[in-house]
């Protein structure tokens, strides 16, 4: 583990692969002291925000170097959340060559083991999805797309993921849901947040 400095309440925590930020992420989230406000995991890191007028950083530091690591399998401890969604996306015959399953088998591997909320990042929102169906494991496109739409559920390397806003993008499109990943006026306004379970059903 790397400790950074992350502006005046912030400390960064560098890892060395996804696994290892997760099973961090799950012990200290489960043991937050007073003064944390927010945990943000990433793929190859971990920010801690907190107050300066409750904590500080060097009892940030020791907590993060204190706590350790969850082990073993995850136990998502979030929400189920069940995502509609439409197969009929741009690049799911492409997918279904590069993994060999079809469109019919990437649909069905798609929907057929649930995902993990991993972490949160690209636009607010956009949650990216891990332990899916190894199978659907395929490159990014080599001609990223300017225009994504909202909605649009997508693949890419071992994540899976539903863009929350129209924005470029160069995930393999397979589907798309009318289910807001992003709402404002909702509270919390992301419907993923780390640790939730998704599960992907066809309509």
């Amino acid at each position: 583990m790397r400790l950074l400095d992350a502006g005046d309440g912030g400390v960064l925590a560098e890892f060395d692969d996804l696994d290892t930020v997760l099973a961090h992420y799950r012990a200290l989230d489960a043991n937050r002291p007073a003064g944390v406000v927010d945990l943000v995991p990433a793929a190859r890191t971990i920010l801690v925000r907190f107050d300066p007028g409750h904590t500080d950083r060097a009892s940030i530091a020791r907590w993060l170097r204190e706590t350790d690591p969850e082990t073993g399998t995850a136990t998502e401890t979030g929400a189920l959340v069940r995502i509609p969604v439409r197969y009929d996306g741009p690049d799911l015959a492409t997918v279904g060559e590069l993994t060999g399953l079809g469109p019919d088998g990437v649909v069905a591997a798609h929907t057929g083991s649930d995902w993990t909320v991993a972490f949160a990042g690209f636009a607010p929102g956009f949650g990216y999805l891990i332990g899916g169906d190894p199978r659907l494991r395929v490159p990014r496109r080599d001609d990223p797309r300017t225009e994504v739409p909202a909605g649009a559920v997508g693949l890419a390397g071992e994540f899976s993921g539903v863009y929350p806003r129209k924005s470029p993008g160069g995930w393999q499109l397979i589907g798309h849901t009318t289910e807001l990943m992003w709402d404002a006026d909702r509270e919390p306004p992301a419907l993923l947040r780390p640790g939730d379970t998704v599960r992907f059903v066809a309509v």
